[in-house]
């Protein structure tokens, strides 16, 4: 099986992309930071993202997602996020790499989990607010920088995923997946 990354800024249209992705037979493994957000909103904390813990837990969430999809039965696999999303978003923060997501980087990296080429859907020139993306597009600007320097700093290379229409990325895409082999 050869898993990929599909990966951007906050609002960028990949829940669009992998969901037409899904429709179309490939397999789908759902980004974990979102879930955390909402699940830890649910609960009374309306800034999750603030606490001390929030990037294991989104860590720890993102090992269980990978792990139980690596027993899929198909050949192509997109993973909404990565574990090196989560590094981008710790230097985003400010915060350090946690001693989990170091050793998630390193697992990761040592057992091939990922292609080398990464899916990066590029911004679409506004942001949408909702309950869990509460970042002014400024800011996703500046993300978005982050997290393709963080994804070349482990060694991926960048696919860009112009804005399009939706068939137009999704065909970008499955095109560019039958032109690599590489594992990272």
């Amino acid at each position: 099986m050869k898993s990929y990354i599909l990966t951007g800024a906050p609002g960028c249209g990949k829940t669009s992309v992998l969901r037409q992705l899904e429709l179309e037979g490939f397999g789908v493994v759902e980004e974990a930071a979102t879930d955390i957000i909402s699940l830890e909103q649910t609960l009374g904390n309306a800034e999750p993202w603030k606490s001390e813990s929030f990037l294991e837990a989104v860590a720890r969430l993102q090992k269980i997602r990978q792990l139980r999809a690596s027993f899929e039965p198909v050949d192509i696999q997109f993973h909404d996020r990565s574990i090196v999303c989560t590094a981008a978003l710790a230097r985003y923060l400010g915060r350090p790499i946690t001693t989990l997501l170091s050793q998630e980087l390193e697992r990761v990296r040592r057992n091939g989990i990922f292609q080398k080429p990464v899916f990066f859907l590029q911004n679409l020139g506004f942001i949408t607010p909702t309950e869990a993306r509460r970042i002014s597009f400024e800011e996703t600007l500046r993300f978005e920088r982050i997290h393709e320097e963080t994804y070349r700093d482990f060694g991926f290379e960048i696919v860009p995923i112009k804005p399009a229409t939706l068939s137009e990325r999704v065909a970008m895409i499955k095109d560019a997946t039958h032109r690599f082999v590489t594992p990272i």
